[in-house]
């Protein structure tokens, strides 16, 4: 069952003032409902849009900024002076705001009527003049938001207010993200470390370690009819190998993989988790690593890192949650090897296992292979390829005193060449604005190799998502050089320091 973000909305507020009358403030809030239902209706509009009553007093303005803290439905606020709203009213509201805003800056009527515009009208649609004033305020108290000018018919207009609406259901996400941990992490491995209690301060979720002989009890406790319903959605699903079928000489490894993904579902919807990792080094009573279990988790929408890495299961369920209901797929990834061919640079990634296969939109294969590392059963896993078109991948590293994401525009490709010998899910692609650039970049910035790929995001979310979290985001794309993102890192770090201080 996928795995969907709970009922949101995002609230939409409209500034004027009682100075011109109450036929204007009616014809205000009129125009107003028009402006959000022409968003409302929109495809990529994938959050309920709440329209509030104009609000014209500081008092009003106040009550509801908090009543928006206070609603843990509301995940956002959308803010537009129809008329000149002074802005005085809005500073103890904004002050007390501690959800993400945005600010329109639109008007009802896309073109003006020249011949036979007179004063009243001037007068009523003035945002050009009431956002003005709206904007200094925000600026003169530090108000984190993103601004979008423009007028609501337009689909760009459309699309970067949509991308913020999903950049609030990803941060309303991690306010309440359950993560649990089977085992600890990676030995020696240095990047999936971090400090669990600074992201639980800063992004609000909640880091967990847990036996995985917790996980095994639970396992083995499935019972049989439920394994026997999960085999027969696999055969219904995949292009099982002939080894696994019923009667095959490794179908009793499928019924396990079946089990272990029966098991971990339980453990994580009893313990309302939405995100887990695993780890090789440490499996306990399990007698597979999770491979197919995982894959299919990650399908339903949650959120998974290898070797224990849950700042990227923190980030990979914050994006599904950003992408539900978008074409497109989000995965678990990491950078294996490259093709250094001159002018034919590429990325092959993939992981043990674990790729999702919401990448695809191909069948894909349900197979069993042995596994040279972890010293257990051959695991059963999904072996397809990415599906070709623009992507992004994107990183969560620890620096010490913050997190630093960072993410690089990539444009996946087919193979080459088909890979018969890699039983593997995996995708190819192509980084912007080539190879040695973005590596380059990348290891620059400390960036991790466990990643978050996702061909669903790929407008202005992740910007809008670090700066609701006010985190650094460093992007490498066709316009990056080496040098200007070494300098930008470098203005960064100052900027982030300075502002933990104030």
């Amino acid at each position: 069952m996928t795995l969907s973000p709970p009922d949101r909305e995002i609230w939409f507020l409209t500034g004027s003032q009682g100075l011109y009358g109450d036929d204007t403030l009616a014809q205000v809030a009129e125009q107003s409902r028009t402006i959000r239902d022409t968003l409302a209706d929109q495809p990529r509009m994938t959050v309920r849009l709440v329209w509030k009553p104009v609000l014209t007093d500081a008092a009003a303005i106040r009550r509801m900024c908090l009543e928006a803290n206070a609603d843990d439905r509301c995940i956002g606020l959308i803010a537009w002076m129809h008329t000149f709203s002074p802005a005085k009213m809005w500073i103890a509201g904004l002050d007390s705001l501690r959800k993400p805003l945005l600010h329109l800056h639109t008007q009802a009527n896309r073109q003006l009527p020249w011949s036979t515009i007179d004063m009243d009208f001037m007068n009523l649609n003035q945002a050009a003049h009431g956002d003005r004033e709206f904007g200094y305020v925000q600026t003169r108290l530090g108000v984190p938001r993103k601004t979008v000018a423009g007028h609501v018919s337009t689909p760009e207009v459309v699309d970067r207010i949509a991308g913020w609406a999903r950049a609030a259901v990803g941060r309303a996400e991690l306010t309440s993200l359950k993560l649990a941990r089977f085992g600890d992490n990676m030995r020696d491995v240095a990047v999936t470390e971090g400090d669990k209690v600074e992201a639980q301060l800063r992004f609000g979720v909640s880091v967990n370690t847990y036996g995985v002989n917790d996980l095994v009890a639970v396992v083995d406790a499935v019972p049989e009819d439920a394994v026997t319903a999960l085999v027969k959605e696999y055969e219904d699903l995949y292009a099982l190998a002939p080894e696994l079928r019923p009667g095959g000489e490794r179908h009793e490894s499928l019924r396990y993989a079946a089990r272990v993904e029966a098991g971990m579902r339980t453990f994580l919807t009893e313990g309302g988790f939405r995100a887990f990792t695993t780890n090789f080094e440490d499996l306990g009573g399990l007698r597979q690593l999770p491979g197919l279990a995982v894959q299919r988790l990650m399908a339903d929408g949650y959120g998974f890192g290898g070797e224990g890495d849950w700042k990227t299961s923190t980030l990979l369920r914050t994006l599904k949650a950003m992408a539900h209901g978008l074409p497109g797929g989000t995965s678990f990834m990491e950078d294996y090897t490259y093709d250094l061919t001159p002018g034919q640079e590429l990325i092959l990634g993939a992981h043990m296992l674990e790729v999702c296969p919401s990448v695809t939109t191909a069948r894909p294969s349900c197979e069993i292979h042995a596994l040279g590392i972890g010293g257990r059963e051959d695991p059963v896993r999904l072996v397809f390829d990415a599906d070709p078109g623009p992507a992004v991948v994107v990183g969560l590293a620890d620096m010490g005193d913050r997190f630093r994401l960072v993410a690089n525009r990539i444009d996946v490709v087919a193979p080459p060449e088909p890979l018969p010998q890699l039983p593997v899910a995996r995708a190819v692609w192509r980084p912007r604005p080539d190879l040695r650039t973005s590596t380059e970049a990348w290891l620059t910035a400390g960036a991790p190799h466990h990643t978050v790929l996702t061909t669903a995001l790929v407008g202005e979310e992740l910007e809008d998502l670090a700066e609701m979290l006010r985190t650094e985001l460093a992007v490498i794309d066709e316009d990056t050089t080496v040098r200007r993102f070494t300098r930008e890192l470098r203005w960064n770090q100052a900027y982030h320091r300075l502002a933990q201080s104030l």
